[in-house]
């Protein structure tokens, strides 16, 4: 493969990224093929060299997405680069899907529970207007404890969120690093 193969096939692996980020990257690696032949390479040992395109890009859009979460926190930017993390190899599909599948539960778990306890004290009083004959004044004050409890629970899975969003990050790019080319001792 020469040069402009090459850099043709990084480009489209790329598309997935802006342009200005793509423009970047091949700017890099046009630097890469001049280097290599003022070193006395020819075009085709230089590719050899580089890699797959499609593998550089993968490690490129996962590197992308996972430092964009740092500057934008959102479902979306966590979803995207856990795919992408994931698309660096078959091995990621166990090592990173299964951690967020579980991260994922609790967090749902837990904010379904603390919703749940604090609009207990409404469907009391729901449960009242349909039945008026059932009213135990123990019910009320018992879903007025349990929404006291749900705001306790809201209160901890927020800081929980925060703190679990932080460590998967923080584990995507320890895990992006790992595959693009191991830890440095």
């Amino acid at each position: 493969m020469n040069k402009e193969q090459f850099l043709k096939e990084l480009e489209v692996a790329l598309r997935k990224i802006p342009q200005d980020e793509r423009d970047d990257i091949v700017q890099d690696f046009i630097e890469h093929f001049e280097i290599g032949r003022e070193e006395g390479k020819s075009e085709e040992e230089i590719t050899a060299s580089l890699g797959s395109p499609q593998h550089i890009a993968r490690e490129m859009v996962a590197t992308y997405h996972v430092e964009k979460i740092e500057t934008d926190v959102s479902a979306g930017n966590i979803l995207r680069a856990t795919w992408a993390v994931i698309g660096l190899g078959i091995f990621n599909l166990v090592i990173v899907l299964g951690p967020f599948i579980a991260l994922l539960s609790v967090l749902v778990g837990g904010w379904i529970a603390s919703i749940s306890f604090t609009v207990s004290p409404l469907l009391v009083f729901i449960n009242v207007l349909i039945y008026p004959g059932t009213f135990k004044l123990f019910d009320l004050f018992f879903a007025i404890g349990l929404c006291g409890l749900g705001l306790f629970i809201a209160i901890g899975m927020y800081f929980a969120t925060r703190a679990i969003i932080y460590g998967f990050v923080r584990y995507l790019k320890f895990n992006v690093t790992l595959v693009k080319g191991g830890l440095k001792a």
